[in-house]
């Protein structure tokens, strides 16, 4: 895989999260509040949800509100779980919580399946 297709599919993944997490909290998700939230331009994120459409990630209203589709949903939620379990592990190791989340965040798209399982069996009680 390129880099330039790598991080395009990391900002997607991004953008989805930020989705996801602004869903749970507001319940109705606008551009604009997602330019607020990753503290980018609107014209930025308005690119980014024309590519997000495109790929039947979201869904947009007539009113300008943003939903995940089905498949959507499905990849912010695991790109969700992947911050979570990493962040929280690196926590618990001593790491600052400001460092585990930004670690966690440039981890979270590069983590084999395998290792992720790994960590993920070592940090979840059984």
């Amino acid at each position: 895989m390129s880099y330039i297709k790598h991080r395009a599919d990391e900002s997607q993944e991004d953008y989805l999260e930020t989705i996801l997490l602004l869903q749970k909290r507001l319940g109705q998700v606008r551009s604009i509040d997602i330019a607020n939230e990753m503290n980018f331009t609107k014209p930025s994120v308005s690119v980014a949800m024309k590519n997000l459409r495109e790929k039947a990630y979201i869904t947009v209203s007539e009113n300008g509100y943003i939903s995940l589709t089905e498949s959507g949903r499905r990849r912010a939620e695991n790109v969700l779980e992947r911050h979570t379990i990493l962040s929280d592990w690196l926590i618990s190791i001593g790491v600052s919580r400001q460092t585990a989340l930004e670690d966690a965040c440039r981890v979270e798209h590069d983590l084999s399946e395998e290792s992720f399982a790994a960590i993920k069996k070592a940090v979840q009680p059984s």
